[in-house]
């Protein structure tokens, strides 16, 4: 497989920060952690979670961690990664994982997701993981219809695992007393934090290591400039570190600088 002329200048294997990375090679730092720990307890409880950050914050790189490590043969995970599809949208997406034909009539698709659901438990002896990415872009009218899915058995139990995985305005969203009901349901909210600088330098060791540089590369000043122009972000790491990269390679350098740090600062923020 043939590389970027960057990336064979350095030593490298391949991209360090391309998101190809597998779920049990990522950089494990403790929001990160703390999160999957709260959505195992959610699949583990069958209980209603949120999970909130700013866009790059690592969101979907921990569902992803936490979903890898399940049992595919006892859970059945349905990932919506867009619910921008009104009510019948959601209903539809379930049916359609389980294995059925959507009913046209929408009363009688409420009650064929809630038998699929109720089924896949009883007869498969399968948990049904629901995960909800961008869930701050659902409608009211949508999370009413979460909240009357979660309902089972005299709402004593639900027929699911939820996760709603969504932006910080999906808490406040959710807080609005149009929203008690579902709100109440909420067992465990994590909200990911931004990196701090020590994390940062870790998240650039780690995966440089993973495309096989295990010296240092990144000179301090520059790990400290591309952590400031990320806001600790690791996504927005991502773009900064490889711009830095190209930068040095460009320069013929054997380490990136704060030089080419301000390179890649510049190239990211020019309009």
């Amino acid at each position: 497989m043939s590389r970027a002329p960057w990336v064979a200048h350095f030593g490298l294997k391949r991209t360090p920060f391309g998101k190809s990375i597998p779920a049990k090679d990522l950089y494990a730092r403790p929001a990160h952690q703390e999160a999957i720990a709260r959505i195992n307890f959610c699949v583990v409880e069958n209980a209603l979670g949120v999970i909130t950050g700013d866009v790059g914050a690592g969101k979907t790189v921990s569902v992803r961690a936490a979903v890898s490590a399940l049992d595919p043969t006892r859970h059945q995970i349905i990932y919506i990664s867009n619910p921008a599809f009104g009510t019948r949208g959601l209903y539809v997406t379930i049916v359609r994982a389980l294995g059925d034909t959507p009913r046209y009539q929408r009363a009688e698709l409420m009650v064929q997701a809630a038998d699929l659901l109720a089924a896949e438990v009883a007869e498969r002896h399968r948990r049904v993981v629901l995960i909800v990415d961008e869930a701050h872009l659902l409608e009211p009218a949508q999370l009413e219809e979460l909240r009357l899915l979660t309902n089972a058995e005299m709402d004593s139990a639900s027929a699911f695992a939820g996760i709603l995985v969504g932006q910080p305005t999906l808490n406040r969203q959710l807080r609005m007393g149009t929203f008690a009901a579902l709100d109440q349901r909420i067992a465990t909210r994590f909200t990911i934090k931004a990196m701090d600088l020590v994390e940062s330098g870790q998240y650039l060791r780690h995966h440089l290591a993973l495309a096989g540089r295990d010296e240092p590369l990144f000179a301090d000043d520059a790990i400290a400039r591309l952590h400031r122009v990320a806001n600790g972000l690791p996504r927005q790491l991502n773009n900064a570190a490889t711009a830095a990269l190209i930068a040095a390679a460009a320069e013929n350098k054997d380490l990136v600088d704060d030089t080419c740090a301000k390179r890649a600062v510049a190239e990211l923020t020019r309009d």
